[in-house]
């Protein structure tokens, strides 16, 4: 349509003509952005190198100048690079953690690499009431409170903080917190397998403390997962919020529609 059509259609001066072509632009780039990303983290890229700009917009019908937005959005997530002479480089990888099974960090990364646990606190406290609440215990009993920093292969990847009954938790005292789950000296503790887990999911800035600890900037978003996790027989025994680095995880699921 041509200029002088749009501002008769609509009223519109040259400068918010202009100012709508750039939003159709930015449009554009952050939908091209999406499905480069997931080939990126999929491994659609074998080689670790993107095609260049000019193939990028052939194929998907794109601008160079809205291709260039899309990368550089790709770019500032710290998911590609651009290396004179080379091209644009996957220079991040992000790890699958699956929401369709209850397991462990380790048992759901097993296939990437060694989880180690650097444990930071361990040992009773008074439950605040939101936790009590949560755990079905009197308000002030104490609870075992765990602080850990989880890596991948040396990897900061998430700081956990959990509650569990004292009753349970006193046996994991001496346990190797290190290099297992808790998940699964939970089990061995309790005499029966856990059952199912209620969680929430949602992104937040961190703050100075965790920033620091899992080497983030400051600010950062970060994956926040709140997990409440029951045995077979339905008791919750482990109450934990945990804070993914958003930069180094991938959240998965399958859904079923059930009207």
């Amino acid at each position: 349509m041509p200029t002088e059509r749009i501002r008769e259609h609509g009223g519109l001066g040259a400068t918010t003509v202009a100012a709508h072509r750039r939003r159709l632009r930015a449009d554009r780039a952050r939908q091209l952005a999406d499905l480069l990303r997931h080939q990126v983290l999929t491994g659609g890229f074998p080689d670790g190198t993107l095609p260049h700009e000019a193939a990028l917009g052939t194929e998907y019908g794109a601008s160079r100048n809205t291709v260039r937005q899309a990368l550089d959005l790709l770019r500032a997530e710290g998911l590609v690079e651009r290396f004179p002479g080379v091209g644009t480089v996957v220079v991040a990888q992000k790890y699958p953690h699956g929401l369709d099974r209850l397991m462990g960090l380790a048992e759901t990364l097993r296939e990437h690499g060694q989880v180690t646990n650097e444990v930071r606190t361990v040992g009773p406290v008074a439950a605040p009431t939101p936790v009590a609440d949560r755990l079905r215990i009197a308000p002030g009993a104490d609870v075992l409170y765990i602080e850990r920093l989880r890596r991948l292969d040396g990897l900061p990847l998430s700081l956990d903080l959990t509650y569990i009954p004292l009753d349970l938790g006193t046996a994991l005292l001496g346990a190797d917190l290190e290099n297992t789950d808790v998940f699964r000296l939970l089990e061995a503790i309790a005499g029966q397998p856990l059952g199912h887990a209620e969680i929430t999911l949602e992104a937040v800035n961190s703050d100075a403390h965790s920033a620091a600890v899992l080497q983030a900037p400051r600010g950062a978003a970060v994956l926040m997962l709140e997990r409440l996790t029951r045995l077979a027989d339905g008791r919750p025994v482990d109450l934990e919020f945990i804070r993914f680095r958003g930069d180094r995880i991938t959240m998965s699921g399958q859904l079923r529609r059930a009207l």
